[in-house]
């Protein structure tokens, strides 16, 4: 049985994987200076636009890191969900590795507003004695398995101009929210007015690697800097072939969306499936990716997470938690209908 705790827990593509195998047969130049990073980059310019710049890296943590540190002054902090992954699951490092301040909002669903944002903005920016908002940092798909739409982004990339400040998307999950929304990776991101973001390739299909890119004036900005910053950072691979054909075979072509639609289409037959007592949290009306978050009893979690391999994210008051399942590119309709089962038995016993 798979597990549904993560897509980090899912293999790698075998397009992948047959790419890293072709990319070993020769010596190629160093650290970006090769052919497979050139086409990698073509492919970036084709999913995101022509003035994009581009760092490609080992995970999300550095992509964060890079984006962010790029743009902000050591003066500067960045806004964020309470529940941001940079703000929560990322141990510190974006304080520890570039100095970034972090400075969490509240939410209800993960998604920031201008309303939660506005206040915090004008309480700080010209005090001296507070680090400065310098960006407005979002997550798609957030941290609660909710969505950003191409509007959404664009109001808050507005606001955060309007003030002097830069939008960042940690997109960890885009391809799954681009696919659940149908739309294109650009139409979260460039289009829509972004500055800089994390790019995922891990939970979606590849061996390894994230990267951070930036666009129109902010890539202008950090071009010249990155590589160097990059590699201050102790985030730069020498032999960068070998993450430059995977996002190649990721993002060249359709592939990207193809694991996203399996991802998320095993997600609805899992949401679709659970009996009505397991109500769905967080979501909207613009619906969810490859994470669904639901109730469920107390008592029957444990024998089921055995099985199956999932967390509970919320402890509830009465006597159901909230629980997080997560479908990957590889999952099957088999294993989710085992899931379920094994839920609707595992209720049935205690009714």
């Amino acid at each position: 049985m798979k597990s549904f705790a993560s897509d980090n827990y899912s293999g790698a593509h075998p397009e992948v994987l047959r790419a890293v195998v072709q990319a070993s047969d020769n010596h190629v130049p160093s650290y970006g200076e090769d052919p497979y990073t050139e086409e990698a980059t073509d492919a970036f310019r084709k999913q995101f636009g022509s003035d994009v710049h581009v760092q490609m890296l080992f995970n999300g943590t550095a992509a964060n890191i890079l984006c962010l540190s790029a743009l902000m002054k050591p003066w500067d902090g960045v806004i964020a969900a309470k529940t941001a992954h940079i703000n929560t699951d990322e141990c510190g490092a974006p304080e520890r590795v570039a100095g970034i301040k972090v400075i969490p909002v509240d939410t209800e669903n993960g998604k920031l507003t201008i309303e939660a944002i506005a206040p915090i903005v004008e309480q700080l920016q010209g005090f001296e004695h507070a680090r400065q908002p310098k960006v407005i940092s979002i997550s798609n798909v957030a941290e609660l398995g909710t969505l950003y739409s191409p509007e959404e982004t664009r109001i808050l990339a507005e606001y955060a101009h309007s003030k002097g400040m830069y939008l960042h998307v940690d997109g960890a999950r885009l391809a799954n929210a681009a696919a659940a929304l149908d739309v294109s990776l650009a139409a979260l991101t460039s289009e829509a007015g972004v500055d800089a973001l994390s790019l995922g390739g891990t939970k979606n299909g590849m061996l390894y690697g994230d990267a951070a890119l930036w666009f129109g004036g902010a890539a202008k900005e950090v071009k010249a800097g990155s590589f160097m910053l990059c590699k201050a950072s102790s985030m730069l691979g020498s032999k960068m072939r070998f993450q430059a054909v995977q996002f190649h075979a990721m993002y060249a072509g359709t592939l990207w969306r193809e694991c996203a639609n399996q991802a998320n289409a095993m997600a609805k037959r899992l949401a679709a499936g659970l009996p009505k007592d397991c109500k769905l949290a967080f979501v909207e009306k613009v619906g969810f990716a490859n994470e669904v978050f639901a109730h469920l009893p107390k008592n029957i979690i444990s024998p089921l997470q055995e099985r199956f391999h999932f967390y509970t994210w919320e402890v509830g008051e009465d006597n159901t938690d909230v629980v997080r399942w997560v479908t990957s590119w590889d999952t099957k309709e088999e294993e989710v209908d085992a899931l379920l089962d094994a839920i609707r038995t595992s209720i049935e016993a205690v009714a």
